[in-house]
């Protein structure tokens, strides 16, 4: 059993993460943004809160200190918080440099934290966001995101982390197979939320990919 702590736990992947560490006996402490977060995720967790097997906690993850004080004691971290009331370009990095700070200091190991799938190479070797037809309206948001992954890339510090991410996008309708592949970015690659988390846990509990941004998909129904 380990004590993982997850960052934006009141998103569909936070929820997810969270839920599948407890499926696998760990401890969890699911961190919100605010007190209206807080509400909602209280409400969410349920049983699961009420059962004891997860802590809810308030804070900021751009905040190294308040990252440090809520991470001291366990073994690792996730990472799903995204803040759309602020750019793309201050929030990811903010938030890279506050867990790498704050992680550190509190001792924590192993990082898992969300990718996005536009700034992932293609099998051709091209980012997705640059083949044709992909969507430009959001480019700013791409490009923010993938700045907080250079900073994890340029860290010099001892944290081991992960970026991971859907090769495409999630399948909102999809459930929980335990089944899943690496793979290239593909706008038509899809995951459920279930089994992103699967593939999370299962790099906190056997880590098998290190310092780099990861693409996974749903495991095809015909493939062993």
């Amino acid at each position: 059993m380990s004590d993982i702590i997850v960052f934006g736990a009141a998103g569909r992947v936070g929820r997810a993460a969270a839920k599948e560490a407890r499926r696998r006996g760990h401890r969890v402490t699911a961190v919100v943004l605010d007190a209206a977060e807080y509400s909602a995720a209280a409400a969410e967790y349920g049983e699961l809160a009420a059962g004891g097997g997860v802590l809810l906690a308030i804070g900021d993850v751009t905040d190294a200190d308040t990252v440090a004080r809520l991470a001291a004691g366990h073994d690792a971290a996730i990472n799903t918080a995204a803040d759309l009331s602020t750019l793309a370009d201050v929030f990811f990095p903010a938030a890279a440099r506050g867990l790498l700070d704050g992680l550190t200091r509190a001792g924590v190991k192993r990082l898992v934290t969300v990718g996005l799938a536009s700034v992932l190479e293609t099998a051709s070797g091209v980012p997705l966001m640059d083949t044709p037809g992909y969507p430009q309206e959001y480019r700013a948001f791409y490009l923010g995101h993938g700045a907080g992954t250079d900073v994890l890339r340029a860290a010099t510090t001892s944290l081991d982390w992960l970026a991971i991410g859907p090769a495409g996008d999630f399948d909102y309708e999809g459930g929980r197979t335990g089944r899943y592949r690496t793979a290239p970015a593909d706008a038509d690659s899809r995951i459920s939320h279930a089994d992103f988390a699967v593939a999370m846990l299962d790099e906190i509990d056997t880590p098998k990919h290190h310092r780099t941004h990861l693409g996974i998909e749903a495991m095809p129904t015909n493939q062993d």
